[in-house]
């Protein structure tokens, strides 16, 4: 499996990659800042059983 993905940051449209944490579980969410736009991202990661992640974020709402 590869131990990068990618998700678009709701606020600037830039694709952005990252690292997986396989360690960190098959279901993660964690608020992560964009890196373009320092606008804050809720992602969302799930592994399914054959090791393929989906990867998603949504804006984080105050």
């Amino acid at each position: 499996m590869n131990d990068q993905s990618m998700y678009v940051c709701n606020s600037c449209g830039e694709q952005i990659v990252i690292p997986l944490d396989l360690s960190a579980g098959t279901i993660q969410e964690y608020v992560e800042d964009c890196p373009v736009c320092c606008h804050p991202n809720i992602i969302h990661i799930e592994i399914d059983r054959r090791g393929k992640p989906q990867l998603w974020s949504e804006p984080e709402q105050d």
